[in-house]
């Protein structure tokens, strides 16, 4: 069985530096590459069947974004943004990279990972070549992203595990079925254990604050941008949605496959935000797109 290999990059912010953890799985001398970036108040690990399944094609990077999991934390809350994660991306590529003139760089992004592909793949001169976005698009459901930063702000603790993985569940039921053992690994994924005996979830609870910052007006300006970044990018690009998401709307989806790179469109049924990747008809989506 293949096994991963967990190491890290130094980033920088306005504030200083921090590091950012990555898995690696694969032969890490191949130059064709698979970037894997979660969501929002997900990990790297996420990723772990998807990486293993492609792994003998690629060398797969599954980076904890910065704030999240075995990455550093920032100094200041409100760097938590697209930006920075853009620029914490250079340095980790430029890493990866370091000695192959030949790599050839794909991308998968679920959710905020996504957008995070989005706003590289849009920049003249980025190196990626395919894109596939995991039900996210420029145009952001309101209500959704206000259910998505209320979650990420709640500071909870629980006593045991058991309570906090049936939390995570009940939390994650739009991910769609998946079987007992699937469940408890997208929980110990994201829950960490104190010293205390007490179990939290990953992350910073500073990812909370630029949500809570947002405005009506900021929202726009973000929505413009987001579509001027979509309208910028080349690459091939698949894009897939969840036929159940309240954060991407089937309408949004259309709208991507008629401008920009023109993305193709799959929809999985019975499955909300965002599809896992876990089942074999999913992971053979992502297949059929980056190595067929």
């Amino acid at each position: 069985m293949t096994v991963a290999r967990i190491t890290s990059v130094q980033c920088c912010s306005p504030t200083g530096l921090h590091h950012m953890s990555y898995k690696e799985w694969g032969d890490e001398h191949n130059p064709e590459i698979l970037i894997c970036v979660h969501g929002v108040t997900r990990v790297g690990d996420d990723f772990d069947v998807l990486a293993r399944a492609l792994s003998s094609h690629y060398r797969v990077i599954c980076p904890d974004v910065v704030g999240r999991g075995r990455s550093g934390r920032l100094l200041d809350a409100r760097l938590y943004s697209i930006p920075q994660y853009v620029s914490d991306m250079v340095t980790l590529i430029a890493r990866i990279t370091a000695h192959s003139d030949a790599a050839r760089i794909d991308w998968f992004g679920t959710s905020m990972g996504g957008l995070i592909g989005m706003a590289l793949a849009s920049l003249p001169g980025n190196p990626i070549r395919k894109l596939v976005l995991n039900d996210i698009g420029p145009t952001l459901d309101p209500a959704a992203l206000r259910r998505i930063g209320d979650y990420i702000g709640q500071d909870l603790r629980f006593p045991d595990f058991e309570r906090a993985a049936r939390f995570v569940r009940e939390v994650s039921l739009s991910f769609g079925e998946h079987t007992e053992a699937q469940w408890t690994k997208l929980a110990s994924d994201v829950l960490r254990q104190q010293e205390d005996g007490a179990w939290v979830r990953h992350y910073d609870m500073g990812l909370a604050q630029p949500f809570a910052n947002a405005t009506p007006d900021t929202a726009m300006a973000d929505q413009a941008a987001l579509w001027a970044a979509y309208d910028a990018i080349r690459c091939p690009t698949l894009l897939v949605r969840g036929a159940n998401s309240d954060l991407l709307s089937h309408a949004t989806a259309v709208e991507m496959t008629g401008r920009g790179p023109h993305a193709q469109l799959v929809e999985i049924a019975n499955v909300g935000h965002a599809p896992t990747f876990m089942h074999d008809d999913q992971i053979a989506i992502a297949r059929q797109f980056l190595i067929a």
